[in-house]
């Protein structure tokens, strides 16, 4: 039975994941969602913190959130959801850090100001969104490399092609998501 369910998950949509915690109250399929997103949210937090350990406190922080205000999800990209739940709590744990170390109020409301707006939030939903829109296999590869950050030759392993190839087709994505944004 226990793999069965298992199976039921993977192949799950999030939005399905989603309906049956909400819906049907099966609060163990939340951890589904936390290994689908884990470490493209991880990866969110460092590019804020940079530092693992604080990177690993504000990806737990951003599931128990998430969790929290699971009836304010609307049905979007649940990982776009994710990112932005992610960066608004690593900023506020940077900003607590800094008034703990004393910085004045100022400079840190200028920090803020300028590592995250608006737009910002928007350039990442649309990143999001083209990386959606690749081929399946170029997806995968994005999700595996960026996400899940594994190493090309575990790359290589996982999905019968060469280190080479992964390498010359993660180039070739990056160029074309490129070209999409403008560079």
């Amino acid at each position: 039975m226990r793999v069965i369910r298992i199976e039921l998950q993977t192949a799950m949509t999030d939005r399905e994941l989603v309906h049956r915690i909400k819906q049907r109250g099966e609060k163990d399929l939340f951890s589904e969602v936390v290994k689908r997103h884990s470490g493209m949210v991880f990866s969110r937090a460092m590019g804020v913190v940079h530092r693992e350990e604080l990177a690993a406190e504000v990806t737990q922080q951003t599931f128990v959130k998430a969790y929290e205000q699971l009836a304010l999800w609307r049905g979007q990209d649940l990982g776009a959801w994710l990112s932005i739940i992610a960066i608004h709590t690593a900023l506020h744990i940077v900003e607590k850090e800094r008034r703990h170390r004393g910085r004045p109020a100022d400079e840190m409301a200028n920090m803020l100001a300028d590592s995250f707006d608006h737009e910002y939030e928007e350039r990442l939903q649309s990143m999001e969104q083209a990386i959606k829109d690749l081929p399946e296999a170029d997806q995968r590869l994005i999700h595996l490399h960026y996400y899940e950050q594994k190493k090309t030759a575990e790359i290589a392993k996982m999905t019968g092609l060469t280190q080479q190839n992964v390498l010359v087709r993660l180039h070739r994505i990056r160029e074309r998501l490129k070209q999409r944004f403008g560079e």
